[in-house]
């Protein structure tokens, strides 16, 4: 039987042999007692089981086994079904492509083959951030956190590290413009080049930083836009592939730090530095660079650089799961446990045939891909938990600092303008954790280096 899952304007045709023969007329086959009631069954618990069996066959070297587990998890698999269907058609894609790269001919599978975007207009990012509070959430908190640490300031220069695009930053600019004592001038500084993960924008960093000037004038605020220039790099934004080649990621983000430094950044000691990473820590890698004990890996070390600035405020939100394990089927678990929420939060306000709704869950297919299809250097997804997070912050000598009430007034505020499933709570370390259902879904941290807290 075959199953075609489409990619933005592509096809890509994936053909599954029917084990069935060997899966269900051989009384010793593991599988065939493991899924009693399971099979062409959509629950959440079944599908789950499938993919852990599916993911025991890899780590065994069993290519048999792995093809059969495929073969039922693609009689469930729909794009245009239930929010359970529509995952498992990605985590199919996922499993079929790391199968293609042990056996591609058995599996008649493109490994080669990636997931192609299309480039966004910024009016439709706009629409897309909106479509669900997953971004929103993190730019309404980091925004009002960094505008209660920026109180009396009379200049600001942010370094902003994240993967849409500056999109957070018109609400501030607008608040800045309304403070009570004027508005402060205003330098906003990002990296020439992003990690290559969607959305996708159809204009330059320099044309965004031209539409925020553009803004930032109109509401009579003195702005300023600058581009990290840190040599050629493999990533543009042209560049929609899943992987680089083998090490040009990492040898990206070591370009990037050498290049942060305060006279690249030109400094000054006149103006607020904020620092804000949206999505951005979970892309530097989490593995020690070198053999000694005190090699740090790179998100260590841009923890510590960025500490070295003296920044009055570290904002960091990201998404609220762990999935980095070395384990498959660790990683198979953690992701199908947290990523059926953005599923069913689409599934209650946009038809099962939408477009909005197929871009957005492709682009979580993408992840998922990376997370499931791809091993080492190449696996470029390695989020960790909000927990693990302030663990590392605090390691690195940063302080929490609490969100005020206005701005959990703000958030609240966001979240009522959206479905009635999504909420939010308060953990350790003063963070912000928007929920969806009851279940953590993106959190949202303040810091600050540990001498600041004693001045």
């Amino acid at each position: 039987m075959k199953t075609e899952l489409i990619r933005g304007n592509s096809n890509t045709s994936i053909s599954l042999q029917n084990p069935s023969s060997t899966l269900f007329s051989n009384p010793q086959s593991s599988l065939s007692g493991a899924l009693n009631g399971c099979l062409g069954s959509l629950d959440g618990a079944c599908i789950e089981k499938l993919l852990l069996h599916c993911a025991s066959a890899f780590e065994h070297n069993d290519g048999t086994l792995a093809q059969q587990v495929m073969w039922v998890l693609n009689n469930v698999a729909s794009l245009v079904g239930g929010p359970n269907q529509r995952l498992t058609s990605w985590f199919l894609r996922a499993l079929i492509s790391r199968a293609s790269k042990v056996c591609p001919t058995a599996m008649n599978f493109d490994g080669g083959s990636t997931i192609w975007r299309r480039n966004m207009p910024v009016t439709e990012l706009a629409v897309y951030v909106d479509l669900i509070p997953w971004h929103r959430f993190g730019f309404c908190a980091s925004n009002s956190a960094i505008l209660k640490a920026i109180e009396g300031y009379s200049k600001v220069h942010i370094l902003d590290f994240s993967i849409t695009h500056c999109m957070q930053w018109p609400t501030l600019i607008d608040a800045l413009a309304k403070r009570a004592e004027g508005p402060p001038s205003l330098r906003i500084t990002v990296p020439s080049c992003r990690p290559p993960v969607p959305p996708f924008l159809n204009v330059s960093s320099e044309e965004v930083g031209l539409r925020l000037s553009n803004f930032a004038k109109f509401r009579d605020l003195p702005f300023e836009f600058n581009v990290i220039d840190h040599g050629p790099s493999s990533f543009t934004s042209s560049d929609h592939q899943i992987m680089s080649k083998e090490s040009s990621h990492d040898l990206y983000f070591e370009s990037l730090l050498n290049h942060l430094t305060p006279s690249m950044l030109d400094l000054r000691d006149d103006e607020a530095l904020v620092i804000n990473c949206q999505n951005w820590l979970r892309y530097l890698s989490d593995e020690q660079r070198g053999s000694n004990v005190q090699d740090s890996s790179l998100r260590d070390a841009f923890l510590c650089t960025v500490k070295g600035f003296n920044p009055c405020i570290v904002v960091v939100v990201d998404e609220d799961s762990d999935l980095s394990a070395p384990s498959l089927s660790s990683r198979i678990t953690a992701c199908f446990n947290y990523l059926w929420i953005p599923f069913d939060a689409l599934e209650t306000f946009l038809l099962k045939d939408s477009s909005q709704r197929f871009e957005y869950e492709s682009d979580i297919g993408h992840k998922i891909e990376n997370i499931i299809s791809f091993e080492g250097v190449q696996r470029i997804e390695r989020l960790e938990s909000g927990i693990k997070l302030s663990q590392r912050m605090r390691n690195a000598g940063f302080s929490s600092v609490s969100f005020c009430e206005d701005t959990v007034g703000e958030v609240r505020s966001l979240l009522e303008q959206h479905a009635s499933g999504w909420g939010m709570k308060i953990e350790e370390d003063h963070m912000l954790v928007l929920t969806w259902k009851g279940h953590n879904s993106v959190f949202s941290t303040a810091w600050v280096p540990n001498a600041s807290m004693q001045d």
